[in-house]
């Protein structure tokens, strides 16, 4: 767009924001071609000595998390870049698990701008540039990327990275990468180096990316062939080759992501014990990933906004209403319309006794009278995720549980709220 001014290096971040949200004409344009070439101009294709790179359909934030703790613990400085953030834009970057000042990402964002001339970038892309200096200018020992969308065409792709993962794989984002799952694979196999391990956390992937993995002469490491696991009650063990670890303490976040993360670590070359992986797994957390926000009622928080996703999420609900002896659970949604949403709902509709469907704001959200179709009649519709979350905590009494799920809009909407609440 011209006739934009660039804001001063020491401008506000919500100022940088809205400059950057008005600088291109979409706010997804897959390719590599100008943020690769602003990203060569600026030297930031290698930010930092190992560089861990996670695609999937579901699982990345997990992934990356728990990659994240483990390194901490065995005293690297690591530097994670992920999307979408819940409530502030400051959550994409953390370095030693902490996230930067406001002035940090101006400063960044100030040199995007003067590195990419005339080049038009993508606020998803302008973010990436401004995160890879960031860990540059911190000099982080190891980088761990999170993909945005699919894998081969993404602004993370243009970056020299020494391990790639694909945590899972399912149809998603079919207005960017259609509904054939073959291609989804070849996609997010997209992000695979020649001569460097290549690790596929989805069990019996489609064929593309095997296919793609031979093609290009990556290491391959594929979950139940390279390596495996098996939960034993309150602990679990992961095997690879002649290597095993056992009575490995569960982590709050997915079982198959920690198997993921580690054959990754395994692979990276890097320096880290067994007392590393115990206390990284027993202490890793991710806000917005089966969250609990109180104990009565019971309320979880979950960004889980599709199939996969939401049937792994009514699982794990399944086994807390058994174990806590809850009755009730009341679940407030609200979702974007590019999502499968009958699908979706269908996957917790036997798990859930009570909905609250909310709207969404901006050009892809849902409707809650989009959702509420696929709801039982009578169901009530509300103007906000906050609205639905305070009419199912009047609602819910202290024996129930109340979730909230559908999108990380929906859980940072309710987040800050929560927050905000407790700050009164």
């Amino acid at each position: 767009m011209s006739g934009l001014t660039a804001p001063q290096a020491n401008a506000s971040l919500a100022t940088w924001l809205t400059y950057l949200e008005q600088l291109h004409t979409s706010a997804i344009d897959l390719g590599l071609d100008r943020v690769q070439a602003v990203a060569q101009r600026a030297a930031l294709t290698k930010p930092a000595a190992r560089v861990i790179t996670v695609a999937g359909t579901n699982g990345k934030g997990s992934t990356c998390a728990i990659l994240e703790a483990i390194l901490l613990q065995a005293g690297y400085k690591v530097g994670v870049y992920s999307s979408p953030h819940l409530i502030r834009y400051n959550e994409r970057v953390r370095i030693n698990g902490s996230e930067l000042s406001d002035a940090a990402h101006s400063e960044a964002f100030a040199f995007v701008e003067q590195q990419r001339g005339d080049t038009s970038l993508s606020l998803f892309e302008f973010g990436t540039l401004a995160a890879l200096q960031l860990f540059k200018t911190n000099q982080v020992d190891v980088a761990i990327l999170e993909v945005g969308l699919g894998g081969r065409l993404d602004a993370t792709n243009i970056v020299d990275h020494d391990v790639s993962v694909i945590t899972s794989l399912a149809i998603d984002h079919v207005d960017w990468l259609g509904d054939d799952i073959n291609v989804i694979g070849y996609e997010k196999a997209g992000i695979f180096r020649a001569d460097k391990p290549a690790i596929c956390g989805q069990p019996n992937p489609p064929a593309t990316v095997a296919a793609h993995a031979d093609d290009i002469g990556a290491k391959l490491y594929q979950v139940g062939y390279q390596f495996r696991y098996e939960r034993d009650g309150e602990t679990w063990s992961w095997h690879s080759g002649c290597f095993s670890l056992e009575d490995l303490p569960v982590p709050s976040l997915p079982l198959p992501n920690a198997a993921t993360a580690l054959m990754a670590l395994a692979s990276a070359e890097l320096d880290i014990s067994d007392e590393d992986i115990v206390a990284g797994l027993a202490g890793v957390q991710l806000a917005g990933r089966m969250q609990r926000i109180s104990e009565s009622p019971l309320v979880i928080l979950d960004v889980a906004h599709n199939p996969h996703s939401a049937a792994y999420f009514a699982g794990q609900l399944a086994t807390i209403k058994q174990q806590a002896g809850k009755q009730r659970i009341h679940a407030v949604v609200a979702m974007l319309h590019d999502k499968d949403i009958a699908s979706t709902v269908a996957e917790m509709a036997g798990i859930v006794d009570h909905w609250y469907p909310a709207s969404l704001t901006g050009p892809r959200a849902a409707t809650a009278a989009e959702i509420q179709a696929y709801l039982p009649a009578g169901t009530v519709a509300y103007h906000t995720p906050v609205e639905a979350y305070d009419k199912a905590l009047t609602e819910a009494t202290t024996e129930d549980m109340v979730i909230v799920f559908g999108s990380f809009y929906t859980v940072g909407q309710v987040s800050d709220h929560i927050t905000a609440q407790a700050q009164e």
